[in-house]
């Protein structure tokens, strides 16, 4: 139990990482074939500080000019691509896991080369080159990307909705407003998990000081502190939860935030989302019909990891993002996997992003995308 709940804890570093846009420990090339995880040694809880540096406009301007013929640019003709995909080890790949497989014996529609990386900016700086066509990315960075190329990518779906939850031992609490008076112990101010826990309170009635927020720099010291005070409440993404509910028998999810977005926003409305795939837009003008198969192909590699639980965890920890199988089909419930679409991602994710603006516009880059932003196919 102690081995299969630390090692819930490293994978769930990858996805407090997906949730902020960190940088991580060195970025790894990645097939299914591979065994070992490489998962980094602390998570900091900051939103996408990568792209000030890596994203800059100096920095892109460089890139550009030191790679004008990039697979995928104006320059580049030749139509037989061979589509490299980049994501981060963690919830977004294990949507893709299904098609890696295939791919790796031949038998997917399209060619592809895969790559799973452990840093955001390491990802973030590869299509900026164009030594990716197509990342798998958290929602906010997708903007700030935007943004700093200045339209240079497009997202094409959403990959993996919100993952975030309150735990305690206290069944009273059944509703955001139920947290009034109460502390709630959450990874630092400026986050995602930040910013939806702000908006939702705001959403239910709660003023500013209804509820004590304690701010912790990663969600393994909250989950620390849920193991040290019986009455804690915390505020952690999955896989955190799963561990920290192994290591305490009276912890449980009293509220799933995805949930709690949903009912404020009613059906037709804006979703939770955690990652988005984004395609760079020359790649993407030039191979439209490769992208719309390779959303096919990756809206069937997530429903199989709905439809196929056991064979999935096996090619997720073949792949190294989570060590052990048993482990891996553990947490793919929480993970929220999804792959959607055109207009229905556009209503999702375009609210979603209003959220953080309406807070902090640097979350997503200084200003909200325009509708080019959003693929349609």
């Amino acid at each position: 139990m102690k081995k299969h709940v630390s090692l819930l804890f490293a994978a769930a570093l990858m996805t407090s990482a997906l949730l902020t846009g960190c940088s991580g420990s060195k970025p790894a090339e990645a097939t299914p074939a591979q065994t070992t995880a490489e998962v980094p040694e602390t998570a900091q809880e900051t939103i996408a500080p990568f792209t000030e540096a890596a994203l800059s406009e100096e920095a892109v301007k460089e890139t550009a000019q030191a790679h004008p013929g990039a697979p995928g640019s104006a320059e580049a003709a030749d139509q037989n691509i061979q589509v490299r995909v980049g994501s981060l080890k963690g919830p977004t790949s294990m949507g893709l896991v299904q098609l890696m497989d295939l791919a790796a014996k031949k038998e997917s529609v399209c060619s592809y080369n895969f790559t799973m990386v452990t840093a955001a900016d390491e990802l973030l700086g590869k299509m900026v080159n164009g030594d990716l066509d197509i990342a798998l990315v958290p929602a906010n960075v997708a903007s700030v990307l935007y943004n700093k190329t200045e339209g240079g990518v497009a997202v094409i779906d959403i990959n993996t909705l919100g993952v975030l939850d309150i735990v305690a031992s206290d069944d009273s609490i059944t509703s955001i407003a139920d947290l009034k008076g109460r502390t709630l112990y959450l990874t630092g101010k400026g986050t995602t998990p930040d910013y939806v826990i702000q908006y939702l309170m705001k959403e239910s009635g709660l003023k500013d000081g209804d509820v004590a927020l304690e701010y912790k720099s990663e969600a393994a010291e909250v989950a620390a502190v849920l193991k040290e005070q019986p009455d804690a409440i915390g505020l952690l993404p999955q896989p955190f939860v799963t561990a920290a509910c192994a290591q305490n028998e009276n912890l449980k999810i009293v509220l799933d935030l995805t949930k709690e977005w949903d009912k404020l926003q009613g059906e037709g409305g804006s979703r939770m989302v955690t990652g988005v795939t984004v395609a760079r837009r020359d790649f993407l003008e030039k191979n439209k019909e490769i992208a719309d198969a390779f959303l096919a192909e990756h809206a069937a590699s997530a429903a199989y990891t709905a439809s196929n639980p056991d064979e999935t965890a096996e090619l997720i920890a073949a792949a190294g993002i989570i060590e052990k199988a048993p482990v891996a089909k553990k947490a793919l419930p929480y993970c929220n996997i999804v792959c959607l679409t055109g207009s229905e991602m556009q209503t999702a994710l375009s609210g979603y992003l209003q959220v953080l603006a309406d807070q902090d516009m640097k979350a997503v880059g200084g200003k909200l995308p325009t509708e080019d932003f959003y693929y349609i196919p």
